[in-house]
């Protein structure tokens, strides 16, 4: 009998489980309301602080994630992109692509410490590397990356990237996989030799922008507009596992690595989300309506909520609506 209920109990929990995990899915939370008007590109979480930052024209809202309000920004730059942070220096970095600029701030104040000209045009993603403890800004119109001392604040060296870099990734073992949006390629960079060690093309992929890792499991996920699809690779050989369809207009994308998600944003209003069965093995479980041109976002590893930056258009149009920007809050259920 003691057998028999053990083997009902390991087949019902076989069977409840991959349902359950299936069933999550994600749900429109809140809106919070951000100041100012202008164009928006990455929003990026800092996950000790609990912080959420958001670029928007020249300047970069700052959001408390503790209780989703707004507690400042840094302004009067000229046309913000990405932004990395340096928790061991409590120092920030933003590119200011208009001004061929890294600006710095202290993350405590929000208040700019240093401003710093970079060789090159258009820096525009940027991360900081926790392996080589650098900052890398990627430049978008120079086919090349500056390296930033994040104590020192200055730029240190210039890596040739040999294409129109977008979202780059580090794995925080001194590799850092950056697409290559004009080649539908991948490099890989030894944040060592600060040199391009692979570049692996992504076919079927074309017009690659955002990418994310699932460290453990040595898989990387880029989205592609061009062919509207998500792909899957093999960090560690660069081969494409498979491409899954995703939404138009797609920059971003995260992965949830407690609930094995993947979250592909698209700027025609939706984002698609993956469940990861295993490695190799993924299921589309859901296509969440969020708002036309809302490309961006950025996922609180903590609790899982994803933040949407976007603001209202007139209809049929890509013309704003004044003091319309926010993010959109989703919650997973």
């Amino acid at each position: 009998m003691k057998k028999i209920t053990l083997f009902f109990l390991i087949i019902s929990g076989f069977l409840i489980h991959p349902l359950s995990s299936s069933a999550q899915s994600c749900v429109l939370d809140k809106t919070i309301a951000l100041p100012g008007n202008g164009g928006y590109d990455y929003a990026f979480i800092d996950q000790v602080n609990h912080r959420l930052y958001v670029s928007h024209g020249t300047a970069v809202n700052v959001v408390d994630l503790q209780t989703e309000k707004v507690i400042g920004a840094i302004g009067d730059m000229k046309g913000v992109h990405g932004i990395a942070i340096s928790n061991e220096l409590n120092r920030g970095f933003i590119t200011d692509g208009k001004a061929n600029a890294i600006v710095v701030f202290d993350i405590n104040t929000l208040k700019v410490i240093k401003t710093i000209p970079v060789t090159g045009k258009g820096p525009d993603g940027i991360i900081y590397d926790s392996s080589s403890k650098k900052i890398f800004a990627f430049e978008g119109n120079s086919n090349s990356a500056v390296v930033i001392d994040p104590v020192e604040l200055t730029q240190t060296s210039t890596v040739d990237l040999g294409g129109a870099p977008e979202f780059a990734v580090a794995d925080g073992k001194g590799l850092i996989y950056n697409n290559l949006e004009d080649k539908s390629s991948l490099n890989v960079i030894d944040t060592k030799s600060l040199k391009v060690v692979h570049n692996y093309p992504l076919d079927p992929c074309g017009g690659p922008t955002g990418i994310a890792m699932d460290v453990d499991n040595q898989r990387l996920f880029t989205v592609c507009r061009q062919n509207k699809g998500m792909s899957v690779i093999d960090a560690q050989t660069g081969k494409v596992i498979q491409t899954l369809p995703i939404g138009t207009g797609v920059d971003a994308v995260a992965y949830d690595a407690a609930n094995k998600l993947i979250i592909a944003s698209n700027g025609d209003g939706t984002a698609t989300i993956f469940k990861q069965h295993s490695a190799d093995n993924y299921e589309m479980v859901q296509t969440l309506t969020t708002q036309y041109r809302a490309k961006t976002m950025a996922l609180d590893a903590t609790t899982h909520k994803l933040y949407f930056p976007v603001a209202d258009y007139q209809p049929g149009t890509k013309t704003q609506i004044a003091d319309t920007f926010k993010v959109l809050v989703f919650t997973l259920k």
